[in-house]
């Protein structure tokens, strides 16, 4: 008779909305150069965007494969958008506003490098090692 298994349906589940988010990034994606296209300028801000969706989709990518997704993914995103965000407000925007936004990079570049980081006898995460023969 069937058993319910609530592992397998979140694990359904969770495959179903990465699924979803990288279609919806990939039309994100298309409209951007789309927008591009009609406007006929390539800004930097642009480009930090389709490099934000190029990391959504990667990090979904490594997801299918790993089943895992690695911490500096979602970091390098949020620099990313950071630095997006700054470009955006342009050259009229408060000191402090930006010396903000610029720690929070820092801060967030600082914590890829703790994370990074890993002795030779650190603790091996689950079936790490098994993962990698």
């Amino acid at each position: 008779m069937f058993e319910f298994n609530a592992g397998k349906l979140i694990k359904f589940i969770e495959k179903t909305l990465l699924a979803i988010i990288a279609v919806l990034t990939i039309v994100a994606t298309l409209q951007e150069i789309l927008k591009i296209y009609e406007i006929g300028e390539v800004n930097l801000a642009d480009l930090l965007l389709l490099f934000i969706y190029t990391e959504v989709l990667g990090m979904i990518g490594v997801f299918y494969t790993s089943n895992r997704i690695p911490i500096t993914l979602p970091l390098f995103i949020a620099m990313t958008a950071i630095a997006r965000l700054i470009i955006l407000q342009g050259k009229g925007m408060d000191a402090s506003t930006l010396l903000y936004e610029a720690g929070a990079i820092l801060i967030i570049a600082i914590a890829c490098l703790a994370v990074r980081y890993r002795p030779n006898s650190a603790y091996k995460y689950q079936d790490e090692d098994e993962n990698n023969h």
